[in-house]
């Protein structure tokens, strides 16, 4: 059994920043891939980016390169995402994911996550 919850979401203009937290419990927290999906309406859910166990790897879309930073804080068994340069199109509900499996691929697919948090909103303005 494992719980993610988000935070930090909000209304922000563009070119500003937003920082996300997942606070994880249940399981350990350090065994995990983690990830950050986004959702906008209308849309597939789509890969943001990812961490591993150690943080000493990450994986960004195209989209979000250059832009954004995932990091992860075992201790405190948070992920976090910050985002900046923030553009009208990374409007979305963000997602929290996280895997188990012993690959430790950095996956993707929404499809590689067994775990979801509630998603929070992120909405920027032109």
């Amino acid at each position: 059994q494992v719980q993610l919850v988000e935070s930090g979401g909000g209304a922000v203009q563009a070119g500003g920043s937003l920082r996300l937290s997942c606070a994880a419990s249940g399981r350990t927290f350090s065994s995990s891939i983690m990830a950050w999906f986004r959702q906008a309406p209308g849309r597939e859910r789509e890969f943001v980016a990812a961490i591993n166990w150690s943080g000493g790897r990450t994986s960004y879309s195209d989209s979000v390169k250059g832009r954004f930073t995932i990091s992860r804080d075992n201790a405190k068994n948070t992920v976090y995402l910050q985002m900046n340069s923030l553009k009208p199109e990374d409007t979305a509900v963000y997602y929290c994911a996280a895997r188990y499996y012993p690959d430790s691929f950095l996956d993707p697919s929404p499809r590689g996550y067994d775990y979801w948090g509630q998603g929070t909103q992120v909405t920027v303005s032109s």
